[in-house]
């Protein structure tokens, strides 16, 4: 069976591009676009400049931009996209399943609704987390009103260990939920980043001295910056040279530089970074450091690292750390907000064997890949489609 699959997400993303890709040559897809969005609403988005992303995300698979006709397009609210085309094509599509990214969108309710509607099995593939929700009355609205926002839903895509988690603490049936690991494009940042190193070494300008630790993302509160410069001048202290690059922009650039200054602490600041130039930055780090809270679902930019060859210390809280971080081995983890123990992790990866670290940082990789990720999605549509049928 060679299944007929839509997918909806909100607008082109540079993380779904190979997912897409990979599906394509395995059914019959269709993807479809919810907003266009502008080089302005990137800036707005958190960017902190207005720029379009300098790679192809539309070629290799069918895609279709529809029609928005909220009053206030945006990706970043819930009524910001409002799509109603949505279901006249899944009502002529023919799908077999449909397959939406959550339901923080109305666009992604009124595909749900035209699933229903149709006969259409739903999907949602998301990245909640547990450990990003806010206590108090939010957390007790949740408890009552998720169990039943899940059943509008026939099949889950789990993208890792705590995403399932919180897909089976809402009630989500354990047999309707699918591996679909968060990803990145491998091949691209492995060869990039490998292209970047031959060149350093031919021209001789590789690095030398310092261990660099990488910081990529907005620089925002919520992931923490300010807690690796702190930790970085904790690991200099010890004894250990090491050197901090910033790869993005945000509203706490100018404490980053002050904190930077003021304690003399070499640090990098290379702005907003576009993805074709990202494996460079990589290449030139020894260890990505990710310190955000729970509100860090995921992380990819600790996929697009370990593509590159770099291992990563990440808090407690974030998302990828169960999947992709292994003490030891490919990382390592430290309790949130925890200075001393975020120094030693870094201290402690900074001494990795290169070489064996490398061939670990791979082999997690073609568990966390594109391809594993489509195949995900095939298996679950092909499975939940006959188990339907029977029924």
């Amino acid at each position: 069976m060679t299944p007929r699959i839509g997918f909806l997400v909100s607008h082109p993303i540079q993380y779904y591009t190979p997912i897409f890709r990979e599906l394509a040559k395995r059914c019959d897809l269709t993807v479809y676009f919810a907003h266009r969005q502008t080089p302005e609403q990137q800036a707005s988005a958190g960017f902190g400049v207005a720029f379009d992303w300098d790679i192809d995300l539309l070629s290799g698979y069918r895609s279709q931009f529809l029609t928005n006709l909220s009053r206030r397009p945006s990706t970043d609210r819930f009524w910001g996209c409002d799509t109603p085309d949505v279901a006249r094509e899944i009502s002529e599509g023919r799908f077999d399943a449909f397959v939406v990214p959550g339901w923080a969108l109305w666009s992604y309710w009124q595909a749900a609704r035209a699933c229903r509607r149709a006969g259409v099995p739903v999907f949602v593939r998301g990245d909640s987390q547990l450990a990003g929700q806010r206590d108090g009355a939010l957390r007790i609205a949740k408890a009552l009103i998720f169990p039943h926002l899940l059943r509008r839903f026939d099949g889950f895509f789990h993208v890792g260990q705590r995403n399932r988690e919180y897909l089976l603490h809402y009630g989500a049936p354990p047999q309707r939920l699918f591996f679909s690991p968060h990803c990145v494009d491998n091949a691209a940042f492995r060869a990039g980043s490998e292209a970047e190193r031959q060149q350093a070494a031919s021209t001789g300008t590789a690095r030398a001295g310092s261990k660099r630790i990488l910081f990529v993302g907005k620089l925002v509160e919520r992931k923490r910056p300010l807690d690796l410069l702190h930790a970085a001048a904790q690991v200099r202290r010890h004894g250990m040279s090491v050197e901090v690059a910033f790869a993005g922009s945000g509203e706490l650039a100018s404490s980053l530089e002050q904190f930077a200054k003021a304690t003399d602490l070499p640090v990098q600041f290379h702005g907003f970074v576009n993805q074709s130039e990202m494996p460079a930055i990589y290449a030139s780090a020894d260890v990505i450091a990710l310190p955000s809270d729970g509100s860090e679902t995921w992380g990819l930019v600790v996929n697009e690292a370990m593509a590159c060859g770099v291992p990563a210390v990440v808090s407690d809280v974030v998302g990828c750390g169960p999947d992709l971080v292994e003490s030891g081995a490919t990382g390592a983890t430290f309790p949130l907000g925890d200075i001393p123990a975020m120094a030693k992790a870094i201290e402690a990866v900074l001494a990795f064997d290169a070489p064996t670290m490398r061939d670990r940082l791979e082999a997690r990789m073609q568990i966390y890949s594109p391809v594993r990720a489509a195949e995900g999605i095939i298996e679950g549509a092909i499975s939940l489609c006959g188990r339907l049928l029977l029924n």
